[in-house]
């Protein structure tokens, strides 16, 4: 069974869903103007945290590339998650 690791936060994903973490980086323009959240495009790339049971294709650990419009966002401790379906996952990066 999957469980979290490396991470204080213990989320066990059910079925064929995965939990990755991704880290929101503050953006800036070439003039030196910080983006504003609101305005940023979602993360494409993550770490995975945990999987469910179902979950084939990937392990625990592996940092994956996934569509930006894809995906559940929620923040636990001020960290935040995504919960993406398997079959939203377009990738490894080796």
């Amino acid at each position: 069974m999957a469980q979290a690791t490396q991470t204080a936060v213990k989320f066990k994903p059910l079925k064929d869903r995965v939990f990755v973490s991704y880290s929101a980086e503050l953006e800036k323009t070439s003039g030196g103007l910080y983006i504003p959240d609101a305005a940023k495009e979602k993360p494409q790339k993550g770490k995975i945290e945990a999987i469910g049971n179902e979950v084939k294709n990937v392990k625990i650990g592996e940092v994956i590339l996934f569509d930006k419009y894809s995906g559940s966002k929620i923040t636990i401790d001020s960290q935040e998650y995504l919960i993406l379906k398997e079959e939203d996952i377009l990738g490894i990066i080796e």
